[in-house]
């Protein structure tokens, strides 16, 4: 997946980072999209994975930290109104620090979060580095 595909909505979708972090970086600034890093190094467990995700997308402060509050902000980002979005997982180990349900659940969320933005012409990208 090259990185200057950012504004192809069709490809957009979860996948491993294939350019480096500053490429990626540059792209998204270049495009006008929300960029978003979460540092997953040494996480374990959801609750950990949701502090981080919350901490990177800079949530709501009533961010409810559970898989449904996820949903509903990765499904809203009005703070952060942008033309796409990237999430930026760093450091991600190959089960995301999660039990095989939650890693399942997750993948699933933000697998669900770019149908839900691609319906909306918008490209929503997550790349795992």
């Amino acid at each position: 997946m090259a990185v200057p595909q950012l504004n192809n909505l069709a490809a957009a979708g979860c996948h491993k980072l294939d350019c480096s972090v500053e490429m990626l970086s540059e792209a998204a600034q270049l495009a006008g999209f929300g960029l978003f890093e979460a540092d997953l190094k040494g996480v374990k467990g959801k609750k950990n994975l949701l502090v981080a995700l919350a901490k990177a997308t800079e949530f709501p402060s009533e961010f409810g930290a559970n898989w449904d509050a996820l949903v509903d902000v990765l499904c809203d980002l009005s703070w952060h109104a942008a033309p796409g979005y990237v999430l930026l997982l760093r450091n991600v180990s190959p089960t995301l620090g999660l039990s095989a349900n939650d890693r399942e659940i997750a993948q699933d969320i933000f697998d669900d979060t770019v149908v839900y933005w691609r319906q909306r012409n918008k490209p929503f990208w997550v790349f795992f580095a």
